[in-house]
């Protein structure tokens, strides 16, 4: 056994979250969108690069119906929602949606802002979804990559839910970037050094 992560994958409504989790887990896609009620937790164990590892994987809008940054001033305490003992995140944000983007970004300084001092630096993934629909994107990829990576401190990569595009990949690289968390390296270049070959599937 390779041991046990804890992996929150967040984001405003719509945005894909749990269309991503279930191509990844389960290999399809919900034609019609259910908003996710209440947060769900997925547990499945998945073999990476040779070494099996038991996930948590936590799904669900943590700021209420609203898809607003405002709406995160009515968080719960994070100790509620048990988001301080997170190994690594996934944030999620529409390619074709600015507001979105800026719900991740407060996400991003609200989980900052509520890491316990003293705890380990957990990786973050900017997840860009929807990219089959790439001609109504609000921002270049490029720009939005340079951005993440290089003010964020952050991951960055895009993916389709839908054809199930790049979502293997995504988690294999949020996953081994975890596991490597402990070194004295960049985050964003620990993720995006994750690129070469490895085998990344589920038990």
């Amino acid at each position: 056994m390779g041991g046990s992560l804890r992996v929150a994958v967040l984001g405003a409504p719509g945005v894909g979250k749990t269309a991503i989790i279930r191509q990844f887990l389960f290999g399809d896609y919900p034609e019609r969108h259910r908003p996710t009620d209440g947060p769900r937790l997925y547990r499945p164990a998945v073999l990476l690069d040779g070494a099996v590892y038991d996930l948590s994987i936590r799904d669900g809008d943590v700021a209420g119906p609203g898809s607003s940054p405002r709406g995160l001033e009515e968080w719960p305490d994070p100790k509620d929602w048990s988001l301080q003992d997170t190994d690594a995140f996934v944030l999620v944000y529409d390619i074709c949606s600015p507001d979105s983007f800026d719900y991740v970004k407060a996400l991003r300084q609200r989980i900052a802002e509520n890491r316990p001092a003293g705890a380990p630096e957990a990786p973050i993934l900017v997840v860009g979804n929807k990219r089959d629909r790439q001609r109504l994107r609000f921002g270049p990829r490029r720009a939005l990559a340079t951005l993440v990576r290089r003010g964020w401190r952050c991951g960055y990569l895009e993916c389709s839910a839908k054809y199930n595009w790049h979502v293997l990949r995504l988690f294999r690289e949020l996953l081994r970037c975890a596991l490597v968390r402990t070194r004295p390296a960049h985050p964003a270049l620990r993720l995006q050094g994750a690129l070469h070959p490895a085998r990344c599937s589920l038990m």
